[in-house]
């Protein structure tokens, strides 16, 4: 392995044999930090499911229809199926491939989330190093943070930059992103690299 899964760079000769360089690796860590705790995100989501409770701008009133006693979107990260049972899913997986027992859950979601949490922090190391699937483990993580985010402080979601790659492909970025594969040429950018790439000519509407 001589490039990071994640953002695409050349690695560094101590990072050599990993599927992702340290700052992804980094990165995955603080998102999933992030996500737990009584003062985290996950526990935040929970003063955002009453109707107007979001910052993104005052309720509208004089709807034919009522409206819902709570809003979906944060009720869907909170629920089963939501951010806890992703992370739990990865953990099984995890703890699979290390050959150790079935993780067991314990109290109720707050304390779930803190749990896998944990746990996908303390095998954060041998994850990045040898997980196949590091990649979309780090980008999922990333995604659901900044899922919990907007709902949380209510900002909107990053914005699409459309680049050009030097064999004529649009690549559609965000500031955020972390590394892409052009689908014509299959070349492939890191971070800074991808940000470094020309605005792609808008075309002319037909």
């Amino acid at each position: 392995m001589s490039t990071c899964t994640v953002c695409h760079r050349d690695l560094y000769a101590d990072e050599l044999g990993y599927q992702a360089c340290r700052p992804c690796e980094t990165r995955t860590d603080m998102n999933l930090r992030a996500l737990g705790g009584e003062d985290g995100l996950y526990a935040r989501l929970g003063s955002r499911l009453a109707p107007g409770s979001s910052s993104g701008g005052p309720s509208v009133s004089g709807s034919r229809t009522a409206p819902l006693p709570v809003r979906l979107e944060p009720l869907s990260l909170l629920a089963r199926g939501g951010v806890v049972t992703i992370l739990q899913t990865w953990l099984i997986d995890w703890f699979e491939l290390l050959q150790f027992r079935h993780p067991r859950w314990q109290g109720d979601m707050q304390q779930q989330c803190d749990q896998v949490v944990k746990a996908l922090r303390v095998n954060l190391r041998w994850a990045a190093e040898v997980h196949p699937a590091f990649a979309e483990f780090a980008l999922e993580v990333g995604q659901l943070r900044r899922q919990c985010e907007a709902q949380v402080t209510g900002e909107k979601r990053a914005r699409v930059i459309p680049v050009a790659c030097p064999c004529g492909q649009t690549l559609r970025i965000t500031l955020d992103t972390a590394g892409v594969r052009c689908p014509g040429c299959s070349e492939q950018y890191g971070h800074t690299e991808a940000l470094s790439l020309p605005l792609a000519e808008r075309r002319a509407a037909a």
